[in-house]
């Protein structure tokens, strides 16, 4: 299994699109995460470090600048979507990536707090 250290500048960088409001509250996170070709396409007109803070998560092993280092993303490289947070949520806890789990749950709350979710 991959093991996964946890991406701070991305955390902060999130967090900091949350404050803004730069999330979608409902999706379906299957239909809006971005795929292969989503992502290539991005990276063909974004750098690597934009790539990277759309990502909780980074591959302990991999090169940096390529796609397999960065996990666990939470938007469609536009905004933050909350259900892509609870994925990462559940995806850390079922593989006991207790950092990312935690940042991604902190961040959650912080969406809801700033949405006015109670």
């Amino acid at each position: 299994m991959a093991e996964y250290e946890l991406n701070k500048d991305a955390a902060a960088w999130i967090r900091e699109q949350i404050r803004k409001k730069q999330y979608v509250l409902d999706s379906d996170w299957g239909d809006s995460q971005p795929n292969a070709e989503a992502q290539n396409t991005y990276l063909k007109n974004h750098s690597w470090d934009e790539y990277a803070r759309w990502h909780l998560g980074l591959t302990v092993g991999a090169s940096d600048e390529t796609k397999a280092r960065y996990a666990f993303v939470v938007g469609d490289f536009r905004r933050i979507h909350r259900t892509g947070l609870i994925a990462c949520v559940y995806r850390a806890s079922e593989w006991r990536h207790k950092k990312v789990e935690v940042a991604a749950h902190d961040l959650l709350q912080e969406l809801d707090r700033v949405a006015g979710i109670t």
